[in-house]
């Protein structure tokens, strides 16, 4: 459900667009996609008042993120090929990566602990990675045109999910004793994720 957020910001009125998602979570969270796209988490019976709160709290957070993703997109460069070349090479791509990232969760697991189930290869526009709970691994193929050590640390991200399904401070701390540099690659994707592009 989409609805939209009015907010004054250097003298200037944004209205931004955000969704709304309700679950049987217990904490209401914001996030920004690389595309700017503001969604709301909230629990069950989250009344309009406490979404509002929400937003006042968090308005900064919000309009700089905002705005730092609008930059990105605006920056984000543009491919000359074909949509025949592109199609061409996104299929390349992919095959390489279905041989790939296995390869890479088998070098790592010893270090991370758990088991997987299977290892799928997809094209999300907003997540690099995800594990299920069933053990499932999935990756985004675009991860092959980023630095090897940033793909290196997606895949240690999500084994380490298979330990600690969540981002607690045990998760980061498996995280880093596989992965040490996994601060400098997380902001590289960050800040150069959009740029991942044919």
């Amino acid at each position: 459900m989409e609805r939209i957020y009015r907010i004054k910001y250097q003298s200037q009125l944004y209205e931004l667009p955000y969704e709304v998602v309700y679950s049987r979570r217990k904490t209401c969270a914001v996030s920004i996609s690389a595309e700017g796209e503001i969604t709301l988490r909230l629990p069950l019976g989250t009344s309009q008042a406490q979404i509002d709160r929400l937003l006042l709290d968090k308005q900064h957070w919000i309009i700089t993120h905002y705005l730092e993703a609008v930059k990105r997109q605006e920056n984000r460069p543009v491919s000359d090929l074909t949509n025949t070349q592109r199609a061409a090479l996104e299929k390349r791509y992919i095959t390489a990566a279905k041989e790939y990232f296995p390869k890479r969760a088998a070098h790592f697991l010893p270090l991370t602990g758990g088991s997987f189930s299977r290892i799928t290869i997809r094209d999300q526009k907003t997540r690099w990675g995800s594990c299920s709970g069933k053990g499932t691994l999935s990756f985004n193929w675009r991860l092959m045109l980023a630095p090897p050590a940033v793909l290196d640390y997606v895949v240690v991200h999500e084994l380490c999910h298979l330990t600690h399904m969540d981002h607690s401070k045990a998760f980061w701390a498996l995280v880093e004793s596989v992965c040490p540099d996994y601060r400098v690659h997380r902001k590289w994707l960050k800040e150069h994720g959009q740029e991942l592009i044919l």
